[in-house]
């Protein structure tokens, strides 16, 4: 297709020339992908016959054109049709083609999709989509506010869905937990978003539970552990956490056979809060030497350096560290490939630190719901691209009860039944 460029490198309808090549490129990629798919499905049924010996399946034309929302723009899409003559024995109903590529009804992809409760997070309003995507998409097909208000609707349905799915099939083995502030529509300024993400016994991580409550209540933390424990969730072998939540008390309460290790990263912000800025270098610097330790023993011995040289001036930054330091060093028991994972509550943080980046408070209109639906799907993306564990073999040990000491197997799961 050829098109008058002006000199600014834009064409005659105001859009840029590049654009337009990578709109009709992505168009045609599509188009020659659909033709493919088709071709292989009825290829593949190709001596489904009639009495007659005539095929079942057959070509029939293209659907009507329809407009798509892509990253690359929006492009004009013609499916082709298939026209299958099979029919179910159970229902009696005719068998029918649907394309794995571009589903019956689709209007953007799911990249669009991902965009969408980036920019509502960020305080975007339904009608404020099309101004702000039209330009850059080429296109305001499927972006009416009507359309973000199904999504919405849509999103909520799926955050009510995780809330209620059945987590008995699964072994969460190692747990992090932590209350993250958000302050994005919910009802309370001092409400928080409770997170528990777990390591499965195949050593990839997910996403357990996730509801609005309050960070410090033991109350709001039971009520999240009871209703996971309620679905058929185990105790998990290790829990991670902050030393000030109220998951503490509530863990002990609905899973008391489960391990405490405290987060070091929010003990080491802590303890030098009680320290003069002149202090703080050597003592971040004695904190590392606790948690960076070859084993347990080596930790202790650097907790008693630490206790020793600041002691008498900063008992209370001390204190700190001596008064948890069982909950501090429970990861050493643990294989030592795991020791990163588990000493901090990163996962949480990490994955939250871009919402973090996007969000401000937002007044007005918005309902509770819609703003915890807006971050489960923002996590929910997230979490296709956390990795496993390391040596993600080991997890399963840890769950069947095998020892570590210095963080080197040392009793086999088999070793328990002889």
């Amino acid at each position: 297709m050829l098109s008058v460029v002006n000199v600014d490198g834009t064409t005659a309808n105001g859009s840029s020339l590049i654009d337009e090549i990578v709109r009709e490129g992505a168009r045609r990629m599509l188009a020659a992908a659909l033709e493919a798919e088709v071709d292989a499905y009825i290829s593949e049924l190709a001596d489904e016959k009639d009495e007659r010996g005539r095929r079942l399946v057959v070509r029939n034309g293209h659907h009507q054109p329809r407009k798509v929302t892509t990253s690359a723009g929006t492009v004009e899409v013609k499916a082709p049709r298939v026209n299958d003559k099979r029919v179910e024995e159970t229902t009696g109903e005719r068998k029918k083609f649907s394309s794995a590529i571009l589903p019956p009804w689709a209007r953007k992809s799911p990249k669009i999709s991902e965009v969408l409760p980036l920019l509502y997070l960020h305080g975007l309003s339904s009608g404020d989509f099309v101004p702000a995507l039209e330009q850059f998409l080429g296109s305001s097909a499927g972006l009416s506010p009507a359309t973000v208000t199904r999504l919405t609707t849509q999103w909520q349905a799926d955050h009510k869905a995780f809330g209620e799915r059945d987590l008995s099939a699964t072994d969460y083995v190692y747990v992090w937990a932590d209350g993250i502030h958000l302050r994005i529509r919910l009802e309370e300024a001092k409400a928080a978003v409770l997170v528990v993400m777990g390591v499965r016994a195949d050593g990839t991580k997910q996403l357990i539970a996730m509801a609005d409550g309050y960070r410090e209540s033991s109350e709001s933390w039971a009520s999240l552990l009871r209703d996971c424990q309620r679905r058929g969730m185990r105790a998990p072998v290790l829990a991670v956490g902050d030393g000030a939540l109220g998951f503490w008390n509530a863990i002990n309460e609905v899973f008391p056979e489960t391990r405490h290790q405290r987060c070091w990263v929010h003990k080491t912000a802590n303890c030098l809060d009680s320290l003069p800025k002149s202090a703080q270098p050597a003592a971040r610097k004695a904190i590392q030497d606790i948690y960076n330790a070859e084993d347990k023993e080596h930790a202790a011995m650097a907790v008693a350096a630490f206790a020793k040289q600041y002691g008498a001036k900063f008992p209370k930054a001390v204190k700190k560290i001596v008064d948890d330091e069982a909950e501090l060093l429970a990861f050493y028991d643990f294989p030592a490939e795991h020791w990163i994972h588990l000493r901090t509550t990163n996962l949480i943080e990490s994955t939250f630190a871009t919402v973090r980046l996007r969000t401000k408070v937002t007044k007005g209109a918005g309902s509770r719901a819609a703003a915890l639906a807006m971050v489960f799907k923002l996590v929910e993306s997230a979490q296709t691209r956390w990795r496993a564990v390391n040596a993600p073999h080991l997890v399963a040990l840890v769950r069947a009860g095998a020892r570590f000491e210095r963080g080197h197997l040392v009793e086999r799961p088999e070793a328990f039944a002889a």
